[in-house]
């Protein structure tokens, strides 16, 4: 592994990781801005302006943004979180250039047409209107709605249709101008490359953006037992099942990881076999963690017919007060070390996963390992350190996000 990170002379970062053996190259601009970030008025905007930078520019038409990826064979998207928001394509080696002429325009000169603003307009409400149609993807909202809630973090990435609706060209533009910048992104490429050749094309491309404020209102997360749940004559009750957990430079999540694999985190997991293999109640169940910049949370999802919701809930309080008491087994370890060491080799098998670990650790200001120094990490985690990190994580307040035909107050029991 030899990862290397330079600053272009405007401050913006390009950081690389040759891939020797392959053809491809992964580029990602990444910008450190979320919905996080937002203001009262822009809700949703840092998701909406993720669709329209592929809209058009002031020279290039989204046409011929799109028909020019096609020619190289290139595959490219983009994706907005609460915390970062990154623009990426995957293409041949000798591609890489007419990719970054194409993120490099996108980026820095777009177009904000306002016919195109209206009809991206209407596609971002109809993604609403689809995350609103899934039982599970409003049970986890909720659940984050809920964890978070008069946090920055629990501001849902999409919006709502009322935000996307009065959303102004200026609003957009605004929200761009602020956060968009070399001193709020970086350009992270994995692949078949030479550093100083790609700091050599970022420095041409990027070579008038201006440095911009990249920082960012933290604040203390309160959080307390609480239920909220979305009543809707469903067959199954999809529920979200958690609490606050630690941020994402904590040095305990290694064991965070280990101790989620065990509960949830498999088809061997104690919750899955528990829950489906043992009782037949749930077809979907597993445990998650989530890591920000300043707090963390933890969340286990099942769906589960109506009748059957309460004995679910026994299920999971008891599960998780004995992975408090109790800790884990030798042999849980083992399995669970065995599994992260396979996910994590082939994970370097794919330039796209690698470019996504560089920026998203680049952003977040992690160490870049080694294969060899993370699979250490895993197998330095112990059952001390699962038992300390239970013990810390999952003995506070706890939350339930749900969607169903059940009411809030029928959850109420399994929060203390």
């Amino acid at each position: 592994m030899q990862v290397e990170t330079s600053q272009t002379s405007t401050g913006l970062t390009v950081i690389t990781e040759p891939v020797p053996g392959v053809r491809s190259v992964a580029v990602g601009c990444w910008i450190d801005t979320g919905s996080r970030d937002e203001r009262p008025g822009e809700a949703g905007a840092a998701h909406f302006l993720e669709h329209l930078l592929f809209k058009g520019t002031e020279e290039l038409s989204a046409r011929y943004i799109s028909e020019t990826f096609d020619a190289i064979g290139a595959q490219s998207n983009a994706f907005t979180s609460k915390e970062y928001t990154c623009f990426w394509a995957r293409m041949l080696d000798s591609e890489l250039a007419t990719g970054m002429d194409l993120l490099a325009e996108m980026l820095q000169r777009p177009a904000f047409r306002p016919d195109e603003i209206d009809s991206e307009r209407n596609v971002v409400i109809e993604e609403i209107n689809m995350n609103e149609d899934d039982p599970s993807d409003v049970a986890g909202e909720t659940f984050m709605r809920t964890l978070f809630r008069g946090h920055p973090l629990g501001l849902p990435v999409l919006g709502t249709r009322e935000s996307i609706g009065a959303m102004t060209p200026e609003d957009l533009r605004g929200y761009w101008r602020r956060r968009y910048g070399a001193g709020t992104a970086l350009v992270a490429v994995a692949g078949n490359v030479e550093h100083e050749k790609v700091v050599e094309m970022v420095e041409r491309r990027f070579d008038a953006w201006e440095a911009e404020d990249g920082t960012h209102d933290l604040a203390a997360l309160r959080v307390g037992s609480r239920a909220s749940v979305v009543e809707r004559d469903t067959e199954q009750v999809h529920l979200v099942f958690g609490g606050e957990s630690i941020h994402r430079t904590d040095e305990g999540r290694m064991a965070d990881g280990v101790m989620h694999h065990i509960l949830g985190g498999g088809m061997s997991s104690r919750l899955f076999q528990k829950i489906r293999e043992e009782r037949g109640l749930a077809y979907a169940v597993h445990s998650f963690p989530m890591r920000f910049t300043e707090t963390g949370g933890w969340g286990v999802y099942v769906g589960t017919t109506p009748a059957n919701a309460h004995t679910v809930m026994e299920i999971l309080t008891e599960e998780l007060e004995r992975m408090i008491s109790e800790g884990v087994t030798e042999s849980e370890l083992d399995r669970a070390k065995g599994h992260m060491r396979g996910a994590l080799a082939l994970s370097m098998e794919d330039t796209n996963a690698r470019m996504i670990r560089l920026g998203r650790n680049q952003v977040f200001g992690l160490p870049h390992l080694s294969l060899d120094e993370r699979l250490a990490r895993v197998e330095a985690v112990t059952r001390a350190d699962i038992a300390g990190m239970a013990a810390r994580n999952l003995t506070g307040p706890r939350v339930v996000g749900a969607v169903g035909p059940l009411p809030a107050r029928e959850f109420e029991g399994y929060l203390s």
